[in-house]
């Protein structure tokens, strides 16, 4: 009898763990087609900024250069741990000081990614007047990041379908300056790139935030007016990713979502994750704040900086969901 009994409790137990993942295994199923229904699709990518890699030993103020090299190994290994990334992107100062043995030191670290990676030069990366110039930034990417396959500093690619990436380029070399400012060939570019994806959400990576995360005379796009008064003429979802103020901040303008990343180097030594999924009628932006697991480092670089909340910034500034909907043309 107590052999029935215990069989008939093992036979309940079996059929309601059945249950459970019957329940778990459709609804999973159920969202799939839905989500294809929809037409959703998902891109990931790992957003880097700032983290001007050098081989110095010694700390520039309140950067880390000295610790340069490890925060940057850090990074890398986080990203290659995190499952189906469809590319990581560099937002500028890669390098502290242009000098070629920089950039080859980069590349050196660089080469460790799993993944494909891309960039856009910021203003530490060009020389002025120097050897380090754009002719020799793009010769070097194309010759030692094999994905790189362009043959200017601002460019654009579909990664998926439903998507186009424009890079863009507005560090000026031909005078000292930290602000930046899009030439009319490239205002041009991003036009005819926008007008041609259609549909496609638009995924914009340039140095120079196009509005400001604070204020700042010596930072900021001083023809801003000109790259709106483009962005303004469509309807697309857009989100543009950038760095140079080495702050956290995120802002939606309407169908805009502008994402100011952290730097690497100095407080809060962080970088981001961006998943975007692409439906029908919206597109979902999910920001994810990055810290440095070398937490002692960071806890230094925070000694470093003043008004640390500013470059940490607000909850909602770090990891966010946004919601941009479609609308018609």
């Amino acid at each position: 009898m107590s052999r029935k009994k215990h069989s008939s409790c093992l036979t309940k137990t079996i059929n309601f763990i059945f249950t459970i993942l019957l329940v778990v295994v459709t609804a999973f199923a159920i969202q799939i087609y839905f989500n294809k229904a929809e037409g959703a699709t998902t891109l990931k990518f790992a957003q880097i900024s700032d983290d001007h890699l050098s081989s110095e030993t010694v700390n520039k103020a309140y950067r880390l250069t000295a610790n340069s090299q490890e925060l940057l190994d850090d990074a890398i290994d986080f990203v290659n741990h995190t499952q189906n990334l469809d590319f990581v992107f560099f937002t500028g100062d890669i390098i502290d000081v242009p000098y070629e043995k920089n950039m080859l030191l980069f590349f050196e670290h660089a080469k460790k990614f799993k993944y494909p990676y891309y960039a856009v030069p910021g203003n530490h990366d060009i020389c002025v007047g120097g050897y380090l110039n754009k002719g020799l930034y793009v010769d070097l990417m194309n010759k030692y990041n094999p994905y790189y396959k362009f043959n200017k500093t601002y460019y654009s690619f579909t990664p998926k379908i439903g998507y186009k990436v424009i890079a863009l380029d507005p560090i000026i070399d031909n005078r000292i300056t930290a602000n930046g400012e899009l030439p009319q060939a490239q205002l041009d570019f991003l036009d005819k790139e926008i007008k041609s994806a259609g549909n496609s959400t638009i995924l914009i990576f340039m140095h120079v935030p196009l509005k400001q995360p604070f204020s700042s005379d010596s930072h900021r796009l001083l023809n801003a007016d000109k790259m709106y008064n483009i962005l303004n003429k469509y309807n697309n979802p857009i989100g543009i990713f950038t760095g140079h103020y080495h702050t956290t901040r995120v802002i939606q303008e309407g169908n805009i979502v502008h994402v100011s990343t952290p730097a690497l180097i100095s407080y809060p030594n962080a970088f981001r994750l961006i998943t975007v999924q692409n439906f029908k009628n919206k597109v979902i932006f999910e920001i994810q704040y990055v810290p440095t697991r070398l937490v002692e480092l960071q806890k230094k670089s925070k000694l470093l900086v003043f008004h640390a909340s500013t470059y940490y910034g607000t909850e909602s500034d770090r990891t966010v969901t946004i919601t941009v909907d479609k609308r018609k043309k």
